[in-house]
């Protein structure tokens, strides 16, 4: 049954498309990161200091290089994830990224002033999400179907290869254009807007599981299994889920930036920095009891070695060395202590206990207690609900490591005594 599992769990996993999707996404995660630094700086902690920035001019700079950072997050999905997704076809990726680009353009409606139209900012960001991956999966696959088909422009021998691959590029690319400015002349023409359209079609479904705290204890759940049976979780799952947390993000960053309300509870850094603790299953909890409680050696020699890379949420060495892959004996903690750790952050921010987190992408590894800090914009009880949630998962933990490490340190002492005899 298990190998059935994991067959299939590992398919998935695989599986191109969703391969690409998780790579597009990860590819703007640095401009992400950049961007939550200036609105740290935008937005530190003190009294007064927000409206000395405003004063002086300093919060429209600010605010600008965080649109033109974090705010592009769907402009730059929408190119990685058809370079990818054209590169698992062993195409040319990166001009299948260009044209996905253009044809993103495209397919979104013109911002039109007084002064003339452009590209719409709310569109390049989070908000335009879905369309972007819906284009970049599209363009990649028209395009790599006319490559493979040999349905491209060629060039003499001897001709540079670049100059070789922009020709080459040029019917497929003229193919997804044709393709993508058809359907906006279409939806124009009926005074719609593909945006609007694809979030009520698939936005709608996905945000019920990924802004609920229904949806959201059975996404961890799925998540501690997948890594149960040695397939990585996250790698499984947040392609599918992971837009929607970027999306809650974003629109806590333009509600801080603006001064009102925080409309999300669960976002990507809700999900990484809070649940997550210690990596997936939430396992900081199992690193310091096994380095703090066990007196066997093995045990204590694990310890040792996972302690710090779980600081940094890091848990690989914990869960393939100690381990927790296959281990039935930690199944039930190792789904428990993430279901409890997202409850209480949940509950301790809808009752405004805790702070939200601000928008503020807060990379996956940041210790804790600092990362809650970040993440809730310098408010105090960011960090405490975090050095709750980690004593949670201790306890959840500790009885369980304990019975191991009984076992374990019998058959340490029966091994010795068995050594000693046969000396």
């Amino acid at each position: 049954m298990l190998e059935k599992i994991e067959a299939i769990a590992g398919r998935i996993a695989a599986q191109r498309h969703l391969k690409s999707l998780r790579d597009g996404i990860v590819l703007g995660m640095p401009l992400i990161i950049i961007g939550s630094v200036f609105l740290v700086l935008g937005n530190l902690p003190i009294e007064g200091y927000p409206e000395m920035l405003a004063e002086a001019g300093i919060s429209d700079w600010i605010n600008k290089i965080v649109n033109g950072s974090f705010g592009l997050m769907a402009l730059v999905a929408v190119f990685g994830i058809a370079n990818s997704l054209a590169r698992y076809y062993d195409v040319d990726g990166v001009s299948a990224g260009i044209i996905a680009l253009s044809a993103f353009v495209i397919v979104s409606p013109d911002l039109a002033t007084d002064l003339g139209t452009g590209v719409n900012y709310t569109y390049l960001g989070s908000t335009g999400l879905f369309v972007a991956i819906v284009v970049g999966l599209t363009a990649a696959e028209i395009f790599r179907f006319f490559v493979q088909k040999n349905w491209t422009i060629k060039m003499p021998e001897g001709v540079p290869p670049a100059v070789a691959k922009s020709f080459a590029a040029i019917l497929p690319g003229l193919m997804v254009i044709l393709f993508w400015g058809a359907i906006y002349i279409l939806i124009d023409l009926n005074g719609g807007n593909i945006h609007s359209i694809l979030t009520t079609i698939l936005g709608k479904p996905l945000g019920a599981v990924g802004s609920s705290l229904w949806g959201t204890l059975v996404m961890v759940a799925i998540n501690s299994l997948f890594w149960f049976v040695g397939i990585h979780g996250a790698n499984t799952t947040n392609p599918l889920i992971q837009p929607i947390w970027l999306q809650n993000t974003d629109a806590n960053r333009l509600a801080f930036q603006a001064g009102e309300e925080l409309p999300n509870i669960i976002t990507n850094e809700f999900m990484m920095n809070f649940v997550w603790i210690g990596g997936g299953g939430a396992t900081i909890g199992l690193a310091i009891c096994l380095f703090a409680f066990t007196k066997s050696k093995q045990n204590k020699a694990m310890g040792k070695l996972s302690i710090a890379p779980g600081i940094f949420n890091i848990n690989e060495p914990i869960l393939f060395g100690f381990p927790v892959v296959l281990n039935f004996k930690l199944l039930i903690p190792f789904i428990l202590a993430p279901v409890a750790t997202a409850l209480i952050t949940y509950f301790g921010m809808a009752t405004g206990l805790v702070a939200k987190t601000v928008g503020i992408a807060v990379p996956w590894t940041m210790p804790p207690i600092i990362s809650g800090y970040l993440a809730t914009g310098g408010a105090i009880s960011g960090a405490v609900i975090q050095v709750i949630t980690v004593a949670v998962t201790v306890a959840i933990y500790y009885p369980f490591v304990r019975s191991i490490d009984k076992a374990q340190l019998k058959q340490e002492s029966d091994t010795e005594t068995s050594d000693a005899l046969t000396n």
